[in-house]
């Protein structure tokens, strides 16, 4: 099928007369605050915009994240868009009330804005659109809002290992990507290095073992490490950060007698998460072995509905390649839509792909309103004409994907 015969203005048109609808629901969704992975609120309000556009199905999943399903299909392609959002810090530096948002100049500023409930309401208004106009031919689509903030992939781990239980075919990914297409990042590891010491009164400090000494070599062995970490051409060379320390001390005028950092590693293709713990590891002053030790993180905190569901705080790197139907697809779709030609490119940041991708190896592609720069920040926003135009994007793409692909 030649690319003209595609329905292109029959979709912008659908798009058109539901402008002022998907702009409200953006607002509406950003407005109910959802940090800490406290999603229910704000996934009962997409819960009725998806009943009232006549999604098949429309359910909270067994860890609480919101599940929309169009069709039955033999194929599945599943767009993830995470709605939980970090905290908003202190109140008194945002210009703008973080929750009501604002518009300026078309940009639409409020918390989650752009990370990432900027990409909600194109998918769930693009995937009935592709319904109505007779798209979805051997499709199951599913929207999947879901808790990604706290630890990455873990959401979709449970998605196709708990609850609906469904391996999809393909996914698409609405995290921020300026309207371009993406296809890989980073991948990380979360370490943390513990130091044991001696306490003692301040007064008589050489009598203790300051723990927190004890770190200082890991610490300034850290700072200098990130030259010799690995590179690749396409996801770029590798990070390592210290970004938080802990210290336990019977009080403010005693030797501290523990102190823990951790360590945010961003691992690009050739590393190992082994190879990146013993990196660290070496850090540790020989006369230090004894007493200062490295750890990989582990993730079991319930969710607000108190299901656990444990993981390693590891995220493989990913990458699909150029080539791929998926991104070859994506592409195309741009083109369709009217966005001028770019090439794909990459996150910084980590997202849900080090599951979809990185773990279970499902093709996986990124497409989202928003540029990530403005994310966790009291910039959070997102141009309001993308966070539209965004919607013909995800209505377009499986039909265009199933002739890419051969389906």
């Amino acid at each position: 099928m030649m690319d003209q015969k595609w329905p292109v203005e029959a979709i912008q048109k659908k798009v058109a007369e539901q402008r002022e609808a998907i702009i409200t629901f953006l607002r509406d969704i950003v407005a109910i605050p959802s940090m800490d992975s406290q999603l229910k609120d704000v996934g009962e309000r997409i819960a009725a915009e998806m009943r009232k556009l006549g999604y098949d199905e429309v359910r909270f999943d067994v860890m609480g994240n919101i599940l929309g399903r169009i069709g039955s299909g033999p194929k599945v392609i599943v767009f993830d868009s995470h709605i939980d959002t970090v905290g908003i810090g202190d109140p008194a530096e945002w210009t703008h009330d973080p929750f009501k948002g604002k518009i300026e100049d078309g940009i639409f500023y409020g918390r989650g804005a752009c990370d990432e409930k900027g990409s909600t309401p194109g998918m769930v208004y693009g995937l009935a659109i592709a319904r109505d106009l007779g798209l979805l031919d051997g499709w199951t689509v599913y929207y999947f809002g879901n808790m990604e903030e706290w630890c990455d992939g873990i959401a979709p781990n449970a998605f196709v290992e708990v609850d609906p239980k469904v391996r999809p075919d393909f996914v698409v990914i609405g995290e921020p990507t300026k309207m371009n297409v993406y296809r890989g990042h980073k991948g990380r590891i979360e370490l943390k290095v513990v130091a044991k010491g001696r306490s003692a009164h301040a007064a008589s400090n050489h009598l203790g073992d300051n723990a927190i000494y004890n770190l200082l070599p890991v610490i300034a062995g850290i700072r200098d490490l990130e030259p010799k970490l690995g590179d690749h051409p396409f996801l770029g060379h590798g990070k390592i950060t210290v970004s938080d320390m802990e210290v336990k001390t019977p009080s403010i005028n005693a030797v501290p007698d523990e102190a823990v950092i951790y360590i945010d590693r961003r691992m690009t293709f050739g590393e190992t998460k082994e190879e990146a713990i013993a990196q660290v590891e070496a850090l540790i002053p020989e006369a230090s072995r004894g007493k200062v030790k490295v750890e990989a993180l582990f993730y079991d905190e319930p969710s607000y509905t108190g299901f656990v569901f444990p993981v390693d705080k590891y995220f493989p790197a990913w990458a699909m390649e150029e080539g791929h139907p998926l991104v070859e697809a994506g592409q195309m779709v741009r083109r369709l839509i009217g966005l001028p030609d770019r090439p794909s490119g990459k996150w910084n940041f980590s997202t849900n792909g080090i599951y979809w991708a990185g773990k279970a190896g499902i093709p996986s592609i990124g497409f989202g309103p928003g540029d990530e720069e403005t994310a966790h920040t009291i910039i959070d926003s997102v141009p309001v004409d993308d966070a539209v135009n965004a919607t013909a994007f995800y209505a377009l793409l499986p039909a265009v994907l199933k002739q890419q692909a051969n389906l």
